[in-house]
């Protein structure tokens, strides 16, 4: 792990950079105990937390004390049970569906077969609200960015890109493989939770 100043009012604790189900799990854990604490606020991701905390509450010094002991400790994963199972209906007709397949040497089928025929786990929340990462596809998919994104992806596309799954909250610009889409809101700000897959849960895509 690695330790560093992120602003002057949060560090960036960082693991193993690479996309691994225990690595994630870490991180989540890592954010819990800090946020356990009450230091601040934490924010993990695939391999790093941000560890936040409110300099008019907690001098630096403690902050940083108390971030270099979680580092030691490594906390192990406090998550004991599966979270909550998501499904998502998919109309399997995305622009990229042939492409993809035969990226990955399948038939249109036979990635929807894959595709859809386990569960992923929420990794985090990114990049706009309600935006789950999910992962990890079938090692059979083997389906990188897009070259060049697009300009606008519509709100429900069912995206993958390199072993991970996701779904567009919103129209936005997205250079994820499309192979998909669904009528699911993914972000609504008067449900409670607005997100509807949380970090954890599991996450199941069902063919319509």
């Amino acid at each position: 792990m690695s330790l560093r100043d992120f602003g002057d009012r949060a560090f960036l604790l960082e693991l193993e950079q690479r996309i691994d189900p225990a690595i994630v799990q870490q991180a989540r854990a890592i954010a819990d105990a800090w946020e356990a604490q009450e230091m601040g606020e934490a924010i993990p991701a695939y391999a790093s937390v941000v560890l936040g905390f409110d300099p008019a509450q907690v001098a630096r010094g403690e902050a940083l004390a108390a971030a270099t002991a979680l580092a030691a400790a490594r906390p192990a994963s406090s998550v004991s049970v599966a979270g909550s199972l998501v499904e998502i209906p998919t109309i399997y007709d995305g622009p990229d569906l042939e492409s993809a397949a035969g990226r990955s040497g399948l038939s249109a089928a036979q990635l929807v077969d894959l595709h859809a025929g386990q569960e992923y786990s929420a990794f985090f929340l990114g990049f706009m609200p309600g935006l789950a990462y999910c992962g990890m596809l079938d090692p059979r998919i083997r389906v990188p960015r897009l070259d060049v994104p697009r300009s606008r992806v519509p709100a429900g596309s069912v995206g993958i890109a390199n072993g991970q799954t996701l779904v567009y909250p919103f129209d936005s610009p997205g250079g994820w493989s499309l192979i998909g889409r669904t009528e699911r809101v993914m972000f609504d700000p008067a449900r409670e939770p607005a997100a509807l897959i949380s970090p954890g849960d599991r996450v199941r895509f069902v063919p319509r």
